[in-house]
């Protein structure tokens, strides 16, 4: 079956299109497209991991046409730097 596997980093993206067995699961995926090679900082263990934006663990089963993506973590808290922006607005 095809599957993609997509990540985002803060200077280049990568969308990969992978065939793998049926049974394939998204650790699999991921070590079988060699998606870390290219993007060093990705750690399985840490960084979060979805299809079509739902989150998934290492061991979920995929089906075809399935997107994994990658999520990098927060640089900021989306609510803190939202806070940051009212606050500087008010003032001016």
């Amino acid at each position: 079956m095809t599957v993609q596997v997509c990540y985002a980093g803060l200077d280049k993206t990568s969308l990969l299109e992978i065939q793998v067995p049926l049974d394939a699961t998204v650790l699999q995926v991921i070590q079988q497209s060699s998606i870390v090679q290219i993007h060093a900082e990705i750690d399985v263990n840490i960084f979060k991991l979805g299809v079509f934006g739902k989150l998934k663990s290492l061991d979920s089963q995929l089906h075809a046409g399935d997107r994994i993506e990658i999520y990098r973590p927060l640089v900021a808290d989306p609510m803190e730097a939202r806070r940051r922006r009212a606050k500087k607005q008010a003032l001016t």
